[in-house]
C-alpha cells in the first residue's frame, strides 16, 4: 500500500531522526497549530531532543522568530515551492514599535538564533522588493543545515550573521541583486543554484580575521536573468572576508575581474579570494583580480566539508 506523500514525511521524521517530538503546521485547521510562530513557541526552552515541525503546504505570511534558547529544531515541508515563509519589512520601513527604521537586521522575515536548527524543503522569501536592504533568513545559530530550501529576495537576501557559526546550505535556490549572500558566519554551500537578478554581488563576506574559512561553494552554479559582466563573485564587507569556489559553474554574467575591493585598497591585502576549477563562460583565470587566488590541486584538497565545518557532520 502506496502511503500519502505527508504521512510518508512524518515516518521519515521519526525514523531517521529518532522518536523525538513532532507538531504539524497547517493554515486551514487541520494540523496541532496554524501558524509556524505557533510551533516555535511550542518548542521547549533548552530542548536537547530534536523537535521535528512538519508544515503544511502553504503561504504562511508571518515574521518570524526561533528564540536562543529553542535548540534542535527541524522544519520540514513537502516541497519547497508550496511550502513559503514570506514577509516583507525592510530596512528604510519604519517599526511602528520604535517610530525607527526596521534597519538591515531587522528587516528578516525569519530570525533564528538558536543552535542546532534544520530546515528541508522550506522557502525563505522577503517579498519586499527592490527596495533596498531586505534579508529573507538571518542565521545566527551554530550548526544550521538547510537542504533543498529556497531563498529569497532582493538585496541582503541571506545573512549568515552568527560570529563563528557553522551553516550549512545543501541544494538550495539562492536568488538576489546586491551582496545577496552576506555575514561573518563560516557557511559550506554544496550543489546550490546561485541566481543574479540584476547587476550585483554574490557575495560579501566579513569573516573574522581570528576565523580560517568564510565561505566555500562546491560544485554550485552561478547564474541568472543579469546581464553579461555585471556581476562580482563577491566583495568585503570587512576586510578579512573569505570566499572560495570550488568546482563551479559561472555564467556569462560574471564579470572578467571576479573581485572587487570594496572601493578599499588595503582589502586587497587581507581579503582571500580563490578559485578552482571554474567552468562556464563566467570562467576566466587568466582575467581575474590578480589579488585574488587561483588554487592548485593541493591546495583544493585542503577545502573539505569537515575541516571548513571544524568537524561539525550535518544530520541527513
Amino acid at each position: 500500500m502506496r502511503l500519502p506523500l505527508f504521512l510518508g514525511l512524518l515516518l521519515a521524521a521519526s525514523t531517521a531522526w529518532g522518536q523525538a517530538r513532532r507538531v504539524v503546521v497547517a493554515a486551514d485547521g487541520s494540523g496541532d497549530f496554524r501558524t509556524v510562530q505557533a510551533a516555535f513557541d511550542a518548542v521547549p526552552a533548552g530542548n536537547a531532543d530534536w523537535f521535528t515541525i512538519v508544515i503544511k503546504p502553504g503561504t504562511y505570511k508571518e515574521k518570524l522568530t526561533l528564540a536562543k534558547e529553542k535548540t534542535h529544531v527541524r522544519l520540514v515541508g513537502e516541497d519547497a515551492t508550496r511550502t513559503i515563509l514570506t514577509f516583507d519589512d525592510y530596512n528604510q520601513r519604519i517599526d511602528p514599535a520604535t517610530s525607527k527604521n526596521f534597519g538591515t537586521t531587522g528587516s528578516a522575515s525569519v530570525h533564528l538564533y538558536a543552535n542546532d536548527f534544520a530546515a528541508e524543503n522550506i522557502t525563505f522569501e522577503n517579498s519586499a522588493g527592490p527596495v533596498g536592504q531586505a534579508v529573507a533568513a538571518w542565521v545566527a545559530g551554530d550548526r544550521s543545515s538547510f537542504r533543498h530550501c529556497r531563498f529569497l529576495g532582493f538585496q541582503d537576501t541571506l545573512y549568515t550573521f552568527g560570529f563563528g557559526s557553522r551553516q550549512l546550505y545543501d541544494d538550495c535556490y539562492i536568488e538576489g541583486t546586491v551582496d545577496f549572500i552576506f555575514g561573518s558566519s563560516t557557511a559550506w554551500f554544496e550543489n546550490c543554484h546561485v541566481v543574479g537578478k540584476t547587476g550585483g554581488f554574490f557575495t560579501a563576506a566579513s569573516t573574522p580575521d581570528t576565523t580560517r574559512y568564510g565561505y566555500v561553494f562546491h560544485r554550485c552554479r552561478l547564474d541568472g536573468a543579469a546581464p553579461a559582466s555585471t556581476f562580482y563573485l563577491g566583495r568585503p564587507w570587512r576586510p578579512y572576508a573569505k570566499t572560495v569556489f570550488l568546482e563551479c559553474q559561472l555564467g556569462a554574467l560574471v564579470r572578467p575581474e571576479g573581485w572587487d575591493e570594496w572601493g578599499k585598497e588595503s582589502n586587497k591585502q587581507t581579503a582571500y579570494y580563490a578559485e578552482y576549477q571554474s567552468s562556464g563562460p563566467g570562467a576566466n583565470p587568466s582575467a581575474r583580480a590578480p589579488w585574488s587566488h587561483q588554487l592548485t590541486k593541493v591546495e583544493a584538497r585542503t577545502y573539505t566539508q569537515a575541516a571548513v565545518l571544524r568537524g561539525w557532520q550535518p544530520p541527513k
